[in-house]
């Protein structure tokens, strides 16, 4: 067919890939001929060779990777794999943002197909990373043009899917909570070892005359020393001092303090035990080393344990939002996290006094029995302000949102998503309720300094909907989204639940005086009619 278009997707800045292939050519031909001829393993030259190498195999990855679509579907390639995807296969196309740790690439978007087995699949190209200049857009939109004609997609919307969004995986949180608990049981293993360590060192006594050199282990013996000179570096450096004629050793490992505390030529005493100098002691200054306790290790384990729960939290949390569609914004587990704060607010106290008889003294017990009622107590406060609220349920169950206008001036936390005549770069933070028409204002009162009016005679109320990833990372997890038509122009509001019904109540009165402060706050008057917000 003449007609049939087609998108095809390279990657970008591709003779600087090809020159970095070539590198890697030059880095596989240096290290074959470093390790044929080189004398040793550790070779500047190999290491070199292996790291072009490395470079050039990745550069190759990406300069052959390639997306065609066209009436038949979508034919991607990577360096060793082709595959095509008939449209018929292809519920929808969905935006994937990943974060990264950079400081110049905060996020890079790609590309992901939703089959309609269930299964997902994540496009080569195109990609976005921002801060540059792309043509993510164009190719998005051209290719969700084709899925539109040839293909039936499963949303009207553009779906996207971030670290917010129930669609994300949960591999990785549950992966670090097991890394978490496995750290926090081999910690706790330690404590019986460490502890009886630490009651040796507290109950050693001084070496009686006469002990054989082989039996001075379990005792502690003192030893005369000069110092020769010191090394006093920052605390994230290990500082050193050292003796004459290397005796009894030749340095020995201190604290930035004791190094600068010691001077050259002083005479010290050293306390030695298990064949390990533990004391220095001078005339102005005493340096002794550190030995762990059992109560530090406990502690230690406790607080693997309660870290643990926050990635555990997460994967709960996406587990209980299953049934979302996975653009959907899904709680934040922070109120968890408080939780666990207030859980370690006994629990690491209880580790640290009872370490070693957590469940054998009569104090303990009823410690441990009445933290964990409170922990129970804050888990389910959790539980609660973490629940997936739907418009719905918020108009039914707000009991101050219906609330009719005073002359006194509210102002509510709410943000229009896009920039218009009434919010200018998106300067607004609030809405200003009450003593006058609603308006936008920068800041959160009082007084109405640089409100910008909203129209409301030309906003209509469409939609009301949890917040999706296409909504950004700007607003709350728990906010809710409007979507208004503002005279042909699609705007959005964001606002918490019970606020954002408030505020659409209020925009109604303003528009319509006549109307009844007790008309429900589903519906909303349009030019005598009466049109029900979707829920």
């Amino acid at each position: 067919m003449s007609n049939v278009r087609e998108v095809t997707c390279q990657p970008s800045q591709r003779p600087a890939l090809w020159f970095l292939v070539a590198l890697g050519a030059v880095g596989v031909g240096l290290a074959v001929v470093r390790a044929t001829y080189g004398s040793t393993l550790l070779d500047v030259w190999l290491g070199i060779g292996v790291l072009l190498a490395l470079l050039g195999v990745g550069a190759l990855c990406a300069v052959t990777a390639e997306v065609t679509a066209d009436a038949h579907g979508l034919h991607f390639r990577k360096l060793l794999r082709r595959r095509s995807v008939p449209w018929a296969d292809v519920a929808d196309l969905r935006v994937r943002l990943l974060r990264t740790n950079s400081n110049r690439v905060r996020e890079v978007r790609r590309i992901s197909l939703l089959l309609h087995n269930g299964r997902t699949a994540l496009l080569p190209l195109p990609q976005a990373f921002s801060g540059y200049a792309s043509d993510f857009d164009a190719k998005w939109e051209a290719l969700r043009a084709l899925h539109r004609e040839y293909g039936a997609p499963a949303s009207d919307h553009v779906p996207v899917v971030s670290y917010r969004t129930a669609g994300q995986g949960w591999a990785g949180s549950l992966t670090v909570c097991a890394l978490l608990l496995a750290l926090a049981g081999g910690t706790a293993c330690f404590v019986p070892a460490v502890a009886s360590y630490e009651h040796a060192w507290k109950s050693a006594a001084p070496c009686p005359a006469g002990t054989p050199t082989t039996e001075r282990g379990a005792c502690l013996t003192t030893q005369p020393a000069v110092i020769a000179r010191t090394e006093a570096h920052s605390p994230k450096q290990t500082s050193w001092l050292y003796f004459t004629e290397n005796r009894p050793l030749a340095r020995l490992a201190v604290s930035q303090d004791a190094a600068q505390a010691f001077q050259a030529g002083a005479s010290v005493e050293l306390t030695v035990w298990r064949g390990e100098v533990r004391e220095v002691a001078g005339k102005h200054y005493v340096w002794r080393d550190h030995v762990p306790t059992g109560r530090s290790v406990a502690v230690i384990a406790a607080a693997f344990a309660l870290a643990a729960g926050y990635p555990a939290a997460q994967v709960l949390l996406r587990l209980r939002g299953r049934r979302l569609p996975d653009d959907e914004v899904i709680p934040s587990a922070l109120p968890f996290a408080g939780a666990l704060a207030g859980t370690a607010g006994w629990l690491l106290p209880l580790c640290y006094v009872h370490f070693t008889t957590l469940l054998s003294p009569p104090v303990a017990i009823t410690w441990a029995v009445v933290g964990s009622l409170c922990t129970l107590g804050l888990f389910a406060l959790a539980w609660r302000a973490t629940r997936v609220r739907t418009p719905g349920e918020v108009g039914a169950n707000d009991g101050g949102a219906g609330e009719a206008a005073t002359d006194e001036e509210v102002f509510v936390a709410a943000c229009f998503l896009e920039p218009t005549d009434y919010n200018p770069y998106h300067f607004g933070t609030h809405i200003v309720l009450g003593g006058g028409p609603p308006a936008v204002t920068p800041h959160a009162g009082p007084g109405r300094f640089a409100a910008k009016r909203i129209p409301v005679q030309r906003l209509t109320v469409k939609n009301v909907r949890r917040a999706r990833g296409s909504d950004g990372d700007e607003i709350p997890r728990s906010w809710h989204v409007a979507e208004l038509d503002d005279a042909g122009t699609p705007v959005r509001l964001a606002a918490a639940p019970s606020d954002l019904t408030r505020v659409i109540r209020e925009l109604a009165a303003a528009k319509t005086p006549a109307a009844s402060p007790h008309q429900p706050s589903g519906f909303h008057s349009r030019a005598g009619e009466t049109t029900k917000v979707k829920r």
